[in-house]
């Protein structure tokens, strides 16, 4: 809802000004408290309340088809470590900045959101939170590329920084300017890339910062070192349920046996009743009555469905992984692409399959040691709000 700022008496009518009404605000700060720290819940509620009165303004009025970055459901394993919400648009970025100061003389976006390249933005936006007005507003905008050239690094936070009156205070003018020159030059450069991380390394970080008693786990460790832990959705998601003591969400073992666990279903993973019809399932009554584990993505607006199931039984560990059309009787394209990769990204031996032509599945069988490990799915083309998650088989 827009918000009319000369009942303010505040200045500067060409800042972005939206109303926040009370019971939204309660609302908001009922959903925002499964965070490690008091600081962590707030940030996430200023956060959520940005998001939820910018988002629908924007899609009302100039994209409709815009989106949160990364996803939704990966929403707390961002708040609970860095500020900020990423939204996706036309091919373009944009990050909302939020805070509850009066001070407006700088906007600092956290390194994150600059220098992660799958995170890094063309366009931040700086947001006020006014509690006392029931308010937000947009106060000004910068590029990347104006960030990096005109702005300041602060190490001590690792933030860049931009004074206040070298952002663009008027937002029309960031619209105007995406259908003017559509070819602007908003970021400065091309991010370098972040190092691969081991997967040792990688379960010790996770191990150290996942203690909720480390208050600011993005600053205890290089940068390059934390960006390729958090731009890993897996990972980030693993450091989140670890900073709220929550462990094994993600075993699939774990699934068939008990139901999946609350934090997979809010990135959609369910399971349906079985239906052993490939080739080779045993008919033994224990295979036979285990669930199939079901993930729902979508793909050039079409519903696919990604499938995991034991072969046989469970302790033989076999897995079968398939995808398939949800539409009963709709095939899969020629050139689709299933894969899957170990933990760290990498692949081995038959872990990929190709549609050649249209198919009415594609599957991949896989069959594991007595230890647990970690796989990794992906799909090509790339489908809608894609993050990595981490399977644990």
């Amino acid at each position: 809802m827009m918000f009319n700022p000369g009942t303010l008496n505040l200045t500067n009518s060409t800042h972005l000004w939206l109303e926040i009404p009370e019971a939204e605000r309660t609302k908001i700060w009922q959903q925002s408290q499964a965070f490690s720290t008091s600081n962590r819940r707030w940030m996430a509620y200023l956060n959520r309340l940005s998001l939820n009165a910018f988002l629908p303004w924007l899609r009302a009025e100039h994209t409709p088809n815009a989106a949160v970055f990364p996803n939704i459901a990966a929403l707390p394993s961002v708040w609970e470590v860095v500020n900020g919400v990423g939204i996706s648009l036309e091919g373009k970025r944009l990050v909302l900045i939020p805070s509850e100061a009066v001070d407006l003389s700088e906007l600092r976006v956290p390194q994150e959101w600059v220098d992660i390249p799958s995170w890094t933005a063309d366009y931040y936006l700086a947001v006020q939170v006014n509690f006392e007005e029931g308010c937000m507003r947009i106060w000004g905008y910068t590029t990347q590329a104006l960030l990096k050239n005109m702005g300041s690094y602060d190490a001590s936070d690792r933030a860049y920084c931009l004074d206040g009156q070298d952002l663009i205070f008027n937002l029309n003018i960031l619209w105007m300017a995406s259908q003017i020159c559509p070819e602007e030059a908003t970021r400065a450069e091309k991010t370098a890339p972040l190092p691969e991380l081991a997967i040792a390394q990688a379960r010790n970080l996770l191990q150290r910062l996942g203690n909720p008693g480390v208050i600011l786990p993005r600053l205890a460790a290089p940068f390059s070192t934390w960006g390729a832990l958090l731009e890993h959705g897996g990972w980030r998601q693993r450091l989140y349920e670890q900073r709220q003591g929550q462990q094994q969400q993600w075993s699939i073992t774990q699934w068939l046996q008990t139901g999946v666990s609350d934090f997979a279903q809010k990135f959609g993973w369910a399971s349906i009743e079985s239906q052993l019809n490939f080739a080779g399932a045993r008919s033994s009554q224990q295979a036979s009555t285990l669930p199939i584990l079901v993930r729902k993505v979508t793909i050039a607006g079409q519903q696919y469905e990604l499938r995991v199931q034991p072969k046989t039984n469970i302790e033989d560990r076999v897995w079968r992984i398939e995808l398939h059309n949800a539409t009963e009787g709709e095939m899969i394209p020629s050139g689709f692409k299933l894969r899957l990769l170990t933990e760290d990204l990498q692949p081995f031996d038959g872990n990929q399959v190709q549609a050649k032509t249209a198919v009415d599945r594609l599957y991949i069988e896989v069959a594991l040691g007595d230890l647990q490990e970690g796989l990794v799915w992906e799909i090509e083309p790339t489908p809608e709000d894609f993050e990595h998650e981490i399977l644990l088989f």
